[in-house]
C-alpha cells in the first residue's frame, strides 16, 4: 500500500478580524496560535479548507 502524501499547514496570521466561519476552519485544521503547524493527509477536503483561509495560512508540501 502506498503512503499518502502529507501536507503541513502553518498559521502565519492571527485570527483577529476574520469571520466566524474562517475561525472554525482554522480550528478544524488543528491550528490554534500563530506559527502553529499541523500535518494532514493531502485530500481534496483539506485542500478546500486551506483554500478558504489561504490568506491566513502557509502550506509546506
Amino acid at each position: 500500500m502506498a503512503t499518502e502524501k502529507k501536507v503541513k499547514v502553518e498559521l502565519v496570521r492571527g485570527l483577529i478580524g476574520s469571520t466566524e466561519k474562517q475561525k472554525k476552519v482554522v480550528k478544524a485544521l488543528g491550528l490554534t496560535k500563530r506559527n502553529s503547524v499541523a500535518e494532514h493527509n493531502d485530500t481534496p477536503v483539506i485542500r478546500g479548507m486551506i483554500t478558504k483561509v489561504s490568506h491566513l495560512v502557509k502550506v509546506v508540501e
